[in-house]
């Protein structure tokens, strides 16, 4: 790769409402994320094309999954001033509100810590059972029997916490790992939903967990409530304040229909 004189690097942090997307990676005639983000970038001259820019995701989150937080970095020879002005009021269904001056070898798909957030209606679970089950999950597994694995993918991740809070008439179920495998999430919390409603016992998770080779199949949950909350890496980003502070509001307005879709 050759790095032309005045390149930086430049990492931006946005938020999305996953139910106003086809989904987030780039996909032929379909509204996506990251698709209509890289549309602003080159009308704005940010960059001429994705392989040039080295653009590089964070999380490329699946279809319905809304975001307070995902990364984006590419080369440009245009200050971070500019493009978090220019890129503040381009869409509708996006907020870009961050930014930092990275390393030219940084790639964001390598973060300390990954954030997900899901909204589970309570009415008719048993929350205690729920909470004394999310344990289970907690540490080093193989995860064969609560995701999506693909091709020569490690089963093997680490979860080291979930904070489960009722709120609201939900309960907020925290995911922090450093990284998670394709629908990992919505797999647990499909679990946890069998156990809170009296279909499943702790020692079939338990069991699940310790032998990945004996298949069995929990089923998926919806992806609206599912939200990447946050991302960090070994550096803070720059924050339009303004901005930043309209987090709250648009989280809220995700989850204001999340109660009609899971019951």
């Amino acid at each position: 790769m050759t790095i032309l004189s005045g390149t930086m690097r430049i990492a931006i942090k946005f938020a999305y409402d996953g139910k106003k997307y086809s989904g987030y990676a780039r996909q032929p005639n379909l509204k996506t994320v990251e698709r209509e983000l890289v549309e602003a970038l080159v009308k704005h001259n940010f960059l001429k094309d994705t392989k040039e820019s080295v653009f590089r995701s964070a999380s490329r989150t699946d279809k319905n999954v809304s975001a307070l937080c995902n990364v984006v970095a590419f080369n440009t020879s245009t200050s971070k001033k500019i493009i978090l002005n220019d890129l503040s009021n381009d869409f509708s269904s996006t907020i870009v509100y961050g930014i930092k001056d990275v390393d030219l070898e940084f790639n964001p798909r390598y973060a300390k810590m990954r954030q997900y957030r899901y909204y589970l209606p309570i009415p008719s679970l048993d929350i205690e059972k729920i909470i004394t089950t999310s344990s289970c999950f907690t540490g080093e597994h193989n995860f064969s029997n609560f995701a999506r694995i693909g091709s020569f993918k490690n089963p093997v991740r680490t979860i080291d916490n979930i904070i489960l809070t009722p709120k609201d008439g939900f309960l907020i179920i925290d995911f922090f790992a450093q990284a998670f495998l394709w629908h990992q999430i919505r797999r647990i919390i499909s679990a946890l939903i069998k156990v809170g409603n009296g279909k499943l016992e702790k020692e079939q998770i338990n069991d699940a967990l310790a032998n990945p080779d004996k298949k069995v199949d929990f089923g998926l949950t919806p992806a609206e409530p599912l939200i990447l909350m946050d991302i960090k890496y070994d550096f803070e980003f720059e924050y339009d304040k303004k901005l930043l502070d309209q987090l709250s509001l648009f989280e809220k307005n995700i989850c204001s229909s999340l109660l009609k879709v899971i019951h």
